[in-house]
């Protein structure tokens, strides 16, 4: 009886760590800046870990009237590819805090 008592206390005591490295986690990636291209590095998205964007810098050399729709698909592109790069990053670093174990489909932090 008393060893499992002592294995649900130690099974307690392992999730409560890990809600707090997930926890952790979640503050790391608020304060990161992960950056998405497009167009030669001519347009910028900036994006933290959490997928908030940050910042848009576009080349002056763009700002034209005829080319105001590549601009704008220019844009979509790199907030895609920032997009793209938080979450490889929140998969690998969720990897090194469940130990490798498969998340629930659809799991977010």
């Amino acid at each position: 009886m008393f060893d499992k008592l002592k294995d649900l206390g130690g099974l307690m005591q392992q999730a409560q760590q890990m809600q707090q490295k997930m926890k952790e986690l979640q503050d790391q990636l608020e304060r990161l800046e992960i950056v998405g291209a497009s167009g030669a590095g001519l347009v910028k998205v900036t994006v933290n870990g959490k997928n908030e964007t940050r910042r848009v810098d576009i080349d002056a050399s763009l700002f034209k009237p005829e080319d105001k729709g590549v601009v704008e698909d220019l844009i979509v592109a790199a907030a895609n590819d920032a997009r793209t790069r938080v979450e490889e990053l929140v998969q690998e670093r969720m990897k090194s805090i469940t130990g490798g174990l498969p998340l629930p489909p659809g799991f977010r932090l």
